[in-house]
Formats: structure tokens, sequence, C-alpha cells
């Protein structure tokens, strides 16, 4: 587990750089394959893409990334828990904007606000009913709320598999869920992760593990390979062994 320390936005602003672009290109990526690396770097440094005629639902989102990362800065500094209102407020930045006229006109979704449907997801159909959703998220928050420095990796890790499983929004629990790891991750004094596009197979079977038999381990294996790919450049993670463990643990 890789450890971080900051002080100030400047900090902020120093460490990660690079890692909120190639997180903001990632994080988008699993889920709208449209996103490219140029375009998502043009909008962190530039604040607008030239010449660019595709879906503005794929800007849009990543632009929303940045301003979310912006948002949270004082947040992280100040080591607020997550609470429903921040989550909440992490959902509406994310998302606004990218509703589809499904969500948005028919179904009466909204960013911001928690599912008013019922949707299922994953290969196990998971997702809290519309109607418990709200118990089920302070439940998941109060079970991380009090938790040491030394136990907080794991912890994390605990509240995206677990957050993922709850799906409380209509649309982008990928995004927030993965976010908001990291956000913990952060206040804890750990280094953030990103989840490589490449590996979104393996991510997804990971959180399967949980969604079937509440098996954490072969996650948390996943994102501590993911923390020494994103941090360490020099050496090579052993991806061989984490791919195995993953795959293996799918057939038990």
């Amino acid at each position: 587990m890789k450890n971080i320390q900051f002080k100030t936005k400047g900090d902020l602003d120093h460490l990660f750089y690079d890692f909120n672009i190639l997180f903001a290109y990632h994080s988008g990526k699993i889920e709208n394959d449209k996103i490219t690396y140029h375009d998502t770097r043009d909008i962190f440094e530039q604040g607008s893409v030239k010449g660019y005629s595709g879906d503005l639902k794929t800007l849009m989102e990543i632009q929303n990334q940045k301003i979310c990362f912006d948002v949270l800065k004082s947040y992280i500094l100040k080591k607020e828990p997550i609470s429903i209102e921040l989550l909440k407020r992490v959902h509406y930045l994310l998302t606004r904007g990218t509703y589809d006229e499904f969500r948005y006109t028919i179904r009466k979704e909204r960013p911001g606000e928690f599912k008013k449907n019922d949707y299922v997801t994953g290969v196990n159909e998971v997702g809290s009913d519309p109607e418990e959703v709200a118990s089920d998220v302070l439940s998941l928050l109060s079970e991380i709320k009090d938790v040491s420095d030394e136990n907080a990796f794991i912890a994390g890790v605990y509240f995206h598999a677990r957050f993922e499983n709850i799906h409380p929004f209509a649309d982008g629990n990928g995004r927030v869920g993965r976010t908001l790891m990291n956000y913990y991750f952060m206040i804890h004094g750990i280094a953030p992760i990103i989840v490589h596009n490449e590996y979104r197979q393996l991510y997804y079977k990971a959180l399967e593990q949980y969604d079937e038999n509440e098996d954490l381990e072969p996650l948390k294996r996943f994102i501590e390979f993911e923390q020494e790919k994103t941090w360490n450049r020099t050496k090579k993670p052993d991806r061989k062994g984490m791919e195995q463990f993953v795959v293996e643990s799918s057939k038990d």
C-alpha cells in the first residue's frame, strides 16, 4: 500500500495533475468507449476540444470529472467523511447534463438524487430497491466512518464493492464509486488508484465475486495491483499473478 502526504491545494495540484487526467480518461473509457485520451487532456489543459464532431455527452462527462476533482480538493484537505450529502453532490457533479431522455423525461430521474426506479446491473442483477437505497447507503457509510488509517485501504475497497452492489443511482454509479473510493483513500493518506480500461473485464470479475459470495479478496488484490501500476512506473506489477488469482476465484 502506497501512502501520500499533502497539506495544501498546491500540493494536490502538483501530486495529482497527470493522475487526474489519466483517471478521468480510464474511468470514463470503462463505460463510454468514445472517450479518447487526446480529448481528455485537451479539456483538462485548455478547457475545450478543437474540431470535435462526436457526442457532446462524452465531452460533458470529461468536463464533469475535471470539475469534480476541483470541488473535492477542499473536502480532501479537511478530511471530510463521506456523507449522504457529499455522495449526492459528487453524483451531481459527475452526471449533470448527461442523463438520457429515457431517464430524465420518462422516468423522472435527476443527477444528485437517488434512483426512483428499479435498475439492476451485472450478471447477478444486483441493486437495492429504490425505497431501500437511502437506508442501505447510510448503513454503508456508518460501517466505514470510524475506521483507523491502518484499516482504511480494505475499508475503501469494501466501500466500492458495496456501493456498486447497492447501485443507488439511475446512472453513473461506476464513476461515482471509483471517485469516492479514491477520495476515501486520500483522506486517510493512501494513494488513489486508476482502474485501467484494459483491465476492465478483470475489474468486473472481481466485483462479481463480491456480488456472488461477498468475497472481497479478488477486488482487494485487483486494487493493490492497480495502485502499484498507477504509481510505480519503473516496476512492472505482477499482472499474470493478479489475473490468475481473479479468474480462478471466479471459478470457485
